[in-house]
Parts: C-alpha cells; structure tokens; sequence
C-alpha cells in the first residue's frame, strides 16, 4: 500500500471522527520475549502519523525500539462498529518534559474542571517522556456501512451467486 492510499483512508469522515475521538488506540507489538502484547494508549496525530508518549522506562519502549512493527486499532463499541486498522513502524525518541500532544490527547477523556489539575500532575511528574511515532505502512477503514471485512464481503458474494 502506498502513502496516498493510506492518506485517503485517514481522510475518509469515519477515520477523522476515530482518530481525533476519545477511544484510545490498542497498540499491538511483540515484547522483548517474543510474546505479542496489545494495550489501550492515549494518542494524537501529527499529519498521517500517530504519536503516543510514555514513561521512559516502559517495557513496550524496550521492546519497539528492538523491534519497530506495530499495528493498531482505533474502534468504537457502538453499532455498527466502525474501527481503523493500522500497521506500520514505531520510532522512538525522548524528549525533555512533557509534549503538548500528551496533553492534548489526555484533554480528550476528561472535562474542562478535571483537565488543569491532571496536567499539573503530569507536568510535576515527567522530567522527560519518551515520544512513540508510528509511521503507518497500511491502513484500512471498516465501517460496515461502505466498507466491511474481505471474509464477510467474500460470503456474501459467494451466498448471492448461490
């Protein structure tokens, strides 16, 4: 998949309303014994890339920085799902104090009266973060309105030829 096909899925009404909602992404990567990992992270964006930040310390920075490939998911509960799939390769890259993205990412979750008193804390707590970018190789938008799973398109062929 090539970086304009991947621009055009990130820019399709659904991906816009997943990557800028308040869902947070699942990243998906291999830790440092081989076992896959998945965990909920607050994220923003930046162009077509997704950033995440963490504790420097974090076992999962370890573990992408031995081994870059990821994948996510941003997806809603709701019906129909709407979900956005994302592989693509992490870099890692620390940075002094706390970045405005974290903050804005972390403003997403919670209230105007809840947000000063959590960023202080943040502020206080983080020296210096370690910033995640994800650079994504291939995107793919299901939002079982225009678009749904390959399988599922592929049954519903085969049952109306039948």
């Amino acid at each position: 998949m090539n970086q304009q096909q991947i621009a055009e899925i990130l820019a399709k009404p659904y991906a816009q309303e997943l990557l800028n909602g308040r869902e947070p992404a699942r990243l998906a990567y291999d830790g440092l014994d081989g076992d896959p990992r998945v965990i909920p992270i607050g994220f923003w964006t930046e162009g077509e890339q997704i950033v995440m930040a963490t504790v420097p310390k974090a076992a999962k920075v370890a573990a992408l920085r031995k081994n870059p490939k990821v994948a996510i998911t941003i997806d809603t509960g709701a019906f129909p799902p709407k979900a956005l799939l994302i592989r693509g390769t992490a870099t890692v890259e620390l940075v002094p104090g706390v970045t405005e993205g974290y903050l804005t990412a972390g403003h997403k979750v919670m209230t105007d009266e809840q947000y000063p008193e959590w960023a202080a804390g943040v502020q206080a707590l983080y020296d210096e973060m370690a910033v995640i970018t994800i650079t994504p190789t291939w995107a793919k938008l299901l939002d079982f309105e225009t678009t749904i799973p390959k399988a599922v398109e592929d049954l519903i062929k085969e049952k109306s030829a039948s």
